[in-house]
């Protein structure tokens, strides 16, 4: 009986990294510099990244990082319920539309995992699908995307399990390279 009124120690480590996440997410340079839509899909779609960053990184390491994860998962659903209710979604269609994000969501963990494996061609691939999806994704900003997504990657990789754990996950700035890639693209 008791455990029912227990609060969940991952509850707040939890909130913590999505609002962290979120904030990496709502980032302009994403939107002015790398020409991510700045919709609804758009804004989405970057969330997706970060959320995919930190838990790519968390399932690297041991419990209660699975945990950890879980309630990162349930605070970024929760927040996407609300997030779509105050938007003007019917509560009849609320649950149906949170099942497709959870259902793209998981699409994108299976295709950036795929990319980073793959190669740049592959993760290049993925970003366009779903990052970019809606506007047409200029070569130069899908690398620059593509770069940080590894850079991330690595960056999280030295991230302490003490502060994962703790919900205290840190990014970097996003790109600002992209004029740069896109002249070196140009000229070659």
């Amino acid at each position: 009986m008791r455990s029912l009124f227990r609060r969940n120690p991952l509850k707040e480590p939890a909130e913590r990294a999505y609002d962290t996440v979120v904030a990496q997410a709502r980032r302009p340079e994403f939107f002015t510099l790398c020409g991510v839509p700045d919709t609804l899909d758009g804004r989405f779609e970057l969330i997706c990244l970060h959320a995919f960053l930190f838990l790519h990184r968390l399932k690297h390491e041991s419990a209660p990082a699975g945990e950890l994860g879980q309630a990162f998962f349930d605070t970024m659903f929760v927040d996407f319920d609300r997030s779509l209710r105050e938007i003007g979604t019917g509560d009849l269609s609320v649950g149906r539309e949170v099942k497709k994000m959870a259902q793209s969501f998981f699409g994108r963990i299976q295709a950036y995992e795929q990319g980073l494996e793959d190669g740049d061609a592959g993760l290049a691939a993925a970003l366009s699908r779903n990052l970019f999806g809606t506007a047409a994704a200029e070569p130069a900003a899908v690398a620059a995307v593509a770069a940080y997504l590894r850079r991330e990657t690595t960056r999280l990789r030295g991230q302490s399990r003490g502060e994962l754990l703790d919900g205290r996950v840190s990014f970097g700035p996003p790109p600002q390279d992209v004029a740069t890639l896109a002249r070196a693209e140009a000229a070659s």
